[in-house]
């Protein structure tokens, strides 16, 4: 009898264990993390990237259309419904815009440098494919065939005679065309100048792509070289006249410009908005193959909880791809009705890294805050560089700090290192921040490989590609049906952060004072920070709207952080005056 008992206990218990299993779970904002760790999987998002970085893509090219339509494809798969024949019911929408190229389109198709006399080539396109420059022209079949001419110092060009010969430079090829191909009638260009932070001497074999100016009456070329083959051409210099046979074959043709746009239409506030950018061209897997992946998983996946009736945005969550800061300038700008209610801007850029073998971390590139300006402690500018801002340029606003949260949970639970950088510029977030709309960057650097031909599939991590695309949709999600208790939860993150940076400027500045530096910069400093944050948590208002009560709670984080700026400030003129009794 007992063990009759027994049997059925299990059984019941292995029944109700099943059936949670496979409960499908409707998303909240207490779940989100959950959820998506667990439906998020990254497989579309690296199938994505494996088929568009296979292309060297710009706009109207093969490849960058090829893309387009790949991410087309997929989303019909997914539930969305062309624009033009959709009807008021159907929330998940996609349209394919077209405008035609002013220029050319270009590609690169096959190329080969080789010495006169030895039979290795210099560099081949099989295992090169950055080698040609970008808007170069095909060489007639038999290639051509001349001498190289060295050019140490570029000022001399000008005195040279290099008419019919090949110009070789340690600079980017935009340079010195004007000079060396226009008025100097050179046969073409083959040039070096990959940064230090692509560590050349060991990444012997990449080239970070280059371009020269589309000239359709000259039919200019120019070859891009790796560190080993510059390297060799310049040990055979040394020994005597060097003749090259260069053989180019690109296409360029009319074409049209294509931008993708999705759009997964709120249900109670259908004109607020959150979009996604992510750009297409570039010839790269992390750049930016793995933003074009993420994004597409990211929408497929939403539209998936819309369908089995698990989430429903109050507003409207887009996903533009297209040409890097054009078509994200022309979403934003060509609309103006449209433009005042997009809430928030985010592109997906290089967002898939494999750091182990690239190197750098997953950073999000902040909003303009004070750290642009005086950028010290754990702020510090990437490789890339920045220049140094205004008080005038600062951008106070909740959404850098609630998505650095939002990601730092996300490494927590994954064990996944992320970090910030000051506002740089450069990519998608710079049209939305123009236009005044909140705008950061995802992305990862320093990158060894950063816009060479060894920033392939093998360098992108799956792993990457879900921690981003898990975060990027609770944050959006969360956002999309933010309400006063979210806008609550905004703004006590909003008073941590403050004190916390606060007393870490604190800190600084107390360094800085021991250093000699003046008392009245670092006023300046925690001033300036003072003033980002009650801004900041100000913008907190466009969530709740017209609420006299959420006023209040503003009121008493502003005094909260004034006060707060006020005991730093005491403490360090005491620091000072002590500084000046001891000299």
């Amino acid at each position: 009898m007992f063990k009759n008992i027994l049997l059925v206990t299990v059984l019941v218990v292995t029944f109700v264990s099943c059936k949670k299993e496979n409960e499908i779970q409707v998303l909240n904002s207490s779940n989100y993390f959950d959820v998506l760790n667990k439906e998020f999987t990254g497989d579309l998002a690296f199938e994505t990237t494996s088929f568009v970085e296979k292309y060297w893509r710009v706009v109207g090219n093969t490849g960058f259309n090829k893309s387009v339509y790949r991410i087309a494809d997929e989303l019909e798969k997914s539930g969305f419904v062309k624009e033009d024949v959709a009807t008021s019911t159907d929330f998940l929408t996609y349209r394919i815009e077209k405008r035609p190229l002013e220029k050319p389109t270009w590609e690169s198709v096959n190329a080969e440098v080789k010495i006169v006399g030895e039979e290795t080539p210099l560099l081949q396109h099989s295992t090169n494919r950055n080698m040609i420059a970008l808007n170069s022209y095909s060489t007639p079949k038999e290639g051509v065939t001349t001498e190289v001419v060295y050019v140490k110092d570029i000022q001399k060009l000008k005195t040279l005679n290099i008419k019919g010969k090949i110009v070789f430079a340690e600079t980017s090829p935009s340079r010195i065309f004007k000079q060396a191909i226009v008025e100097g009638g050179a046969a073409g260009l083959i040039t070096y100048s990959n940064p230090k932070y692509l560590q050349p001497k060991k990444n012997k074999t990449s080239i970070q792509f280059r371009a020269i100016p589309l000239n359709e009456d000259i039919k200019a070329w120019a070859i891009a070289m790796s560190y080993e083959a510059k390297e060799k051409l310049k040990a055979k210099l040394l020994k005597g006249k060097v003749v090259l046979n260069v053989n180019i074959e690109t296409n360029i043709y009319p074409s049209e410009e294509l931008t993708i746009i999705a759009d997964v239409k709120g249900a109670k506030l259908p004109k607020e908005r959150l979009v996604f950018s992510a750009h297409i061209q570039e010839p790269g897997a992390n750049d930016n193959a793995t933003g074009v992946g993420v994004a597409l998983e990211m929408a497929t996946l939403t539209a998936k909880f819309i369908k089995e009736k698990r989430f429903s945005p109050n507003r409207t969550l887009t996903f533009l791809w297209g040409d890097e800061i054009i078509s994200t300038n022309r979403y934003v700008k060509e609309d103006s009705i449209r433009a005042k209610d997009i809430k928030w801007g985010i592109s997906l850029d290089m967002v898939g890294e494999d750091t182990e073998k690239t190197g750098g971390t997953f950073l999000i590139e902040k909003m303009p805050d004070p750290s642009a300006i005086w950028t010290r402690g754990k702020d510090k500018h990437t490789e890339w560089g920045g220049r140094k801002m205004k008080l005038s340029e600062m951008k106070p606003h909740y959404l850098n700090d609630f998505l650095i949260d939002k990601f730092k949970e996300q490494g927590k639970r994954a064990n996944w290192v992320v970090s910030t950088n000051p506002f740089e510029g450069g990519s998608d977030h710079v049209p939305f921040l123009k236009a005044d709309i909140p705008s950061v960057l995802f992305w990862h650097f320093t990158d060894q490989f950063y816009h060479t031909d060894n920033d392939r599939i093998d360098k992108v991590s799956k792993t990457t590609l879900k921690n981003v695309g898990v975060t990027s949709l609770t944050s959006a999600f969360t956002l999309l049906n933010a309400d006063k208790k979210t806008a609550k939860s905004i703004l006590m993150n909003i008073e941590k952060a403050a004190l916390s940076r606060l007393k870490e400027e604190q800190h600084q500045s107390e360094m800085s004072l021991a250093k000699g530096d003046s008392l009245k910069t670092q006023i300046a400093i925690i001033s300036a920070w003072n003033n980002w944050y009650a801004k900041t948590a100000l913008t907190t208002i466009d969530i709740v709207k017209d609420s006299t009560t959420f006023k209040k709670e503003i009121k008493k984080s502003q005094k909260l952080i004034d006060s707060m700026s006020l005991k730093v400030i005491k403490e360090l003129g005491k620091k000072d005056s002590l500084k000046t009794l001891e000299n």
